[in-house]
């Protein structure tokens, strides 16, 4: 049983997308802020007519976001 609800952050000319890694389920925002709100809603969205436990997640599983640093934003830098 999954406990987590995983996304993979980006930002790209100004825009951070959500893409789940083990959910079907992709959000965007202008800010990070407004991510973290459209990210809840996915998820909220994606269980609300389904048992998270046949889906094999637990009944509140956490969500975590993983930034993707592009290689522009840190070449050099060593």
């Amino acid at each position: 049983m999954k406990h987590i609800v995983q996304f993979t952050v980006t930002k790209e000319q100004g825009v951070y997308t959500a893409d789940g890694v083990n959910l079907p389920v992709i959000t965007e925002g202008n800010t990070f802020e407004e991510l973290q709100t459209n990210i809840r809603e996915a998820v909220a969205l994606y269980f609300e007519d389904e048992n998270a436990a046949s889906l094999g997640f637990s009944t509140s599983p956490a969500i975590l976001t993983n930034f993707e640093l592009s290689p522009a934003l840190y070449e050099g830098s060593a």
